[in-house]
């Protein structure tokens, strides 16, 4: 997993969420990864898929999912 591709960030954990359901309907098996430090008040969630699927989840998330 340590070489597994982000392809998606936001401070918003409902539309990574949204992200992470529409790379697993195409079979991708995306995780979540919380990258929140309480000390600074930092909160990003990333999506990240397996390397062999990174360049096509990358152009799901800009050509298809819009907020």
């Amino acid at each position: 997993m340590s070489n597994w591709q982000k392809v998606y960030e936001d401070s918003s954990s409902h539309r990574a969420e949204i992200v992470k359901a529409v790379l697993e309907d195409r079979n991708m098996n995306p995780v979540l990864v919380n990258k929140k430090d309480s000390s600074y008040q930092y909160d990003q969630i990333e999506v990240h898929v397996a390397p062999d699927h990174d360049l096509r989840a990358i152009k799901i998330v800009k050509e298809e999912i819009k907020f």
